[in-house]
């Protein structure tokens, strides 16, 4: 049976509200890892009990309205634009500012050496356990499981307290760092998948590099600067709404269509709105409006996605055979992000201080997500396809299930109760 796109929307809806409410009455997780794991848990339930009885034929339904869904395609080019703006909007940019050279380092030259890392790492351990993946297909999957997701790790921020520089350092690398490693998948991608007359030159990746995002930065500091100087010419809260709704939607399009990187520029436009708008352009009424608005969609959008993503299980190929392997890359992927989060601290530390304890939040708190597991989707239809996404899933359920309900123990651990 084929849904429409509105039963499959109320289909998503309802479930994010049952489970919702489940989970807020019953399990009592934090909302958006509570939904995941319900999903998860109802999914594999669901599998098995078609496995036991499959004249049932009850999972077909569900089945076919998750597989109607482009997966790739809702979250990197519909969700993520909405949930990028929601979050830049609320993050202080004083705070962004004073941590500038840690967020900047770690968002670029991080993700860069996690994706080597992890790359060298998965080529060889993909050798020793038989089931050997390309080197230059090693790197593509370092490059779409290095950066952090700021959906996930901006949810975590609401349910835990850090001192406020570490939080800076915490929010504001995973709002840029998405933009870059997309960047760097799809220059990896292209390479990846160029034949012998189209190889690409390092002139070429540089300037993809570049094109991507700073012109992604320079278009969402105009269409912020633009929006938020609209808004000074008015006081109608509902209006304003509407004009950061706009400015949002067309942003992240124009975006696509030049190819620029969407992510960074939606963040660079939610900062603008978010801080100086806020200040020069809203009156105190618009600000509670504008904000609590943004709110409910970045709940409502988060919940979507977390479900999404354990719903997805019914419809993925995950193959048992790809276990040990997708078990190994669990350790690499947390040794690679240790790695890519201390050198650049080490490095500053030079000229100043760092808090007790950055280094292990840092690590530990670098959530994967949902754009981890669209980038594996978006895979071309290569061999390594189903092994890779097996080891995405592996790491995207580790850290949001086991390092989203530990990391407020780390913090606790080696964070300094005063400084909270």
């Amino acid at each position: 049976m084929t849904l429409s796109l509105f039963e499959i929307a109320a289909l998503l809806l309802a479930l994010s509200a049952l489970f919702g409410w489940f989970n807020h009455t019953v399990l009592k997780l934090p909302h958006t890892i509570g939904l995941l794991v319900m999903a998860l848990v109802a999914s594999i339930a669901l599998l098995g009990l078609e496995a036991m009885f499959p004249v049932l034929g009850i999972t077909d339904t569900l089945q076919d309205a998750i597989g109607q869904i482009d997966f790739y395609a809702t979250v990197m080019e519909g969700m993520l634009a909405f949930l990028l703006f929601a979050g830049a909007l609320h993050v202080d940019f004083s705070f962004l500012k004073s941590q500038a050279w840690a967020i900047g380092l770690m968002a670029s030259f991080g993700v860069i050496l996690s994706t080597f890392i992890v790359g060298f790492g998965m080529y060889y351990l993909s050798g020793l356990l038989g089931v050997q993946v390309p080197f230059i297909w090693s790197l593509v999957f370092g490059a779409l499981i290095s950066p952090t997701d700021p959906v996930a790790v901006l949810s975590l921020l609401k349910s835990i307290n850090v001192p406020a520089a570490l939080e800076a350092k915490i929010a504001g690398e995973s709002l840029f760092n998405d933009g870059v490693g997309v960047v760097v998948f799809v220059i990896l991608l292209t390479i990846a998948t160029a034949t012998g007359g189209d190889e690409i030159t390092v002139l070429e990746i540089a300037e993809l590099f570049v094109v991507e995002a700073i012109g992604g930065a320079v278009l969402g500091g105009v269409t912020g600067w633009l929006a938020y100087r609209a808004m000074s010419t008015m006081d109608e809260h509902m209006l304003e709404i509407l004009v950061s709704l706009g400015v949002v939607a067309a942003t992240y399009a124009l975006a696509l269509r030049f190819h620029l990187s969407g992510p960074i520029a939606v963040v660079i436009t939610g900062l603008l709105i978010g801080n100086r708008g806020a200040r020069i352009a809203m009156s105190e009424h618009t600000q509670k409006s504008l904000f609590g608005f943004w709110e409910l969609i970045d709940e409502m959008l988060n919940s979507v996605l977390f479900l999404l993503i354990g719903l997805e299980v019914l419809v993925i190929s995950l193959d048992p055979a790809f276990s040990w392997l997708a078990l190994a890359t669990i350790p690499l992927v947390v040794f690679s992000r240790f790695i890519s989060v201390s050198t650049p601290i080490l490095l500053l530390s030079i000229r100043q201080t760092f808090s007790a304890g950055a280094i292990p939040v840092l690590t530990w708190g670098g959530l994967r997500g949902g754009i981890s597991v669209a980038l594996a989707l978006s895979l071309p239809a290569i061999p390594e396809k189903s092994l890779l996404l097996s080891c995405t899933y592996a790491v995207v359920l580790f850290s949001i299930i086991i390092q989203g309900l530990t990391v407020k123990t780390v913090v606790n651990r080696t964070v300094d109760p005063t400084l909270i």
